[in-house]
């Protein structure tokens, strides 16, 4: 310990002074002992001196060197020194990290002082509600934001839900914010896009409405039916034979819808698909007979260009997507037309293509045939036996085979869908 060092040290200088005043007198003993204290003093001194300036600055690379006692004092300084050094370094790079992972975080993040002012925002934040991180940060919250829902949610004071902010620039956005207190006196205001969620869930609300709405009309139908024919007259046979194909056809129709759903409902399970060697051209040969059949001779429905080349894929699934978008020419095509169907090279790619002659589609409307339920002619599309989700299902299956469907058309002359396989499913 340095304090019973330094009692060793001073009795020891003691004692050898007792000893020289014992031979040479006791004034020698004196003066010595004098000369030791006084040159102990100023060594400790210059050491608390050279101590003192290097507190100033305390870098590990800069402590003093001494001797004795002074050297132990430096050393554990410099052992403190690089601790201190070394938690500091553990401590800045914990602090990088957690900013690093702050910075990445896809939900907005502003820390928000006692006063609302702003500490730090994430770039997340900016993007959501239009700050500026430069400018920005120490000016309070509420004299910045945009959004005058999000400013009274502030003013409230009641964050134990978050509010639903729609933003229209730089793009148009659904957000969800909410006020967290995490702290006496600091709070953390957090932002998350919630826009894809909103579609999910309005596409849900659109696909119930729809299903209800289509079901709604056959039923409607075969109700009044089955009341009127409960009154009719039993000798009114033609007219109950009329009534009861009528319902029949509803029925159909419902059946139809049922079974697009329960197909629509099993891809989209992503269920494992049973791939085989599909024989294309054996299959457009197929296609082409049941578009035959379906047009009753009222369209002309040929092959063009026929690859020998063959797929890889669920022949089923695959018979469903094709024989879908044949079966559509053939509805949307006036008696007379000319449907062609095609299995052909196109950039180094295989494609099967659907032409028609048909009534076309305008351009605004392409973009959203692939959406359930979605028509561009309601009235006529309900007339010509379509349950609204074929081409919903097409998507489906093509996707399951990596597959890409491009739709082509021009009102009054025709559309061509055509569909985009991989090189990694044709076995040449």
């Amino acid at each position: 310990m340095l304090w019973l060092r330094s009692i060793v040290f001073y009795l020891s200088v003691t004692l050898i002074a007792l000893f020289i005043g014992g031979i040479a007198g006791r004034e020698w003993g004196l003066t010595f002992a004098l000369v030791v204290v006084s040159l102990t003093c100023l060594f400790h001194i210059f050491n608390l001196h050279r101590l003192y300036h290097w507190l100033q600055n305390p870098q590990v690379d800069n402590v003093p060197s001494s001797f004795l006692l002074w050297q132990e004092v430096f050393d554990q300084f410099y052992t403190e020194v690089r601790k201190q050094k070394k938690a500091k370094e553990r401590l800045a790079n914990t602090l990088d990290r957690f900013l690093s992972a702050a910075e990445a975080l896809p939900d907005g993040v502003v820390i928000l002082d006692e006063y609302d002012r702003i500490e730090w925002c994430n770039p997340a934040s900016c993007d959501h509600l239009a700050l500026n991180r430069k400018t920005d940060t120490g000016q309070p919250i509420t004299h910045l934001l945009r959004h005058p829902s999000l400013r009274e949610y502030l003013k409230q004071e009641d964050f134990s839900h978050p509010i639903v902010i729609r933003t229209t620039r730089p793009t148009e956005q659904t957000l969800s914010a909410q006020m967290v207190p995490f702290d006496s006196t600091r709070k953390l205001l957090l932002s998350r896009d919630i826009t894809q969620l909103e579609r999910v869930q309005t596409v849900h609300r659109d696909f119930v409405a729809n299903v209800s709405h289509e079901l709604r009309t056959p039923l409607t139908v075969v109700g009044g039916f089955i009341e009127t024919m409960i009154d009719m007259p039993a000798s009114d046979a033609q007219t109950r034979d009329t009534h009861l194909q009528l319902m029949y056809e509803q029925t159909q129709r419902m059946q139809r819808l049922v079974d697009d759903l329960l197909t629509l409902s099993k891809l989209e399970s992503g269920a494992q698909v049973r791939e085989e060697e599909v024989d294309i051209p054996q299959l457009m040969q197929l296609l082409r007979t049941e578009g035959m059949g379906l047009s009753q001779g009222r369209h002309t429905v040929e092959i063009g260009k026929l690859e020998r080349a063959r797929l890889i894929g669920n022949n089923d699934e695959l018979h469903s997507a094709l024989g879908n978008l044949v079966s559509n020419a053939i509805r949307y095509t006036p008696a007379g037309g000319k449907i062609t169907i095609g299995w052909e090279r196109r950039d180094d790619m295989l494609c099967f293509t659907c032409r028609d002659t048909g009534i076309g589609i305008a351009p605004e409307h392409i973009p959203r045939l692939t959406e359930r339920f979605y028509r561009v002619d309601r009235g006529r599309s309900r007339n010509t036996g379509g349950t609204g989700l074929g081409l919903a299902i097409v998507k489906h299956i093509l996707h399951r085979h990596q597959a890409q469907l491009c739709i082509t058309s021009e009102p009054g002359k025709g559309s061509e869908f055509a569909v985009k396989f991989p090189a990694t499913r044709i076995i040449e």
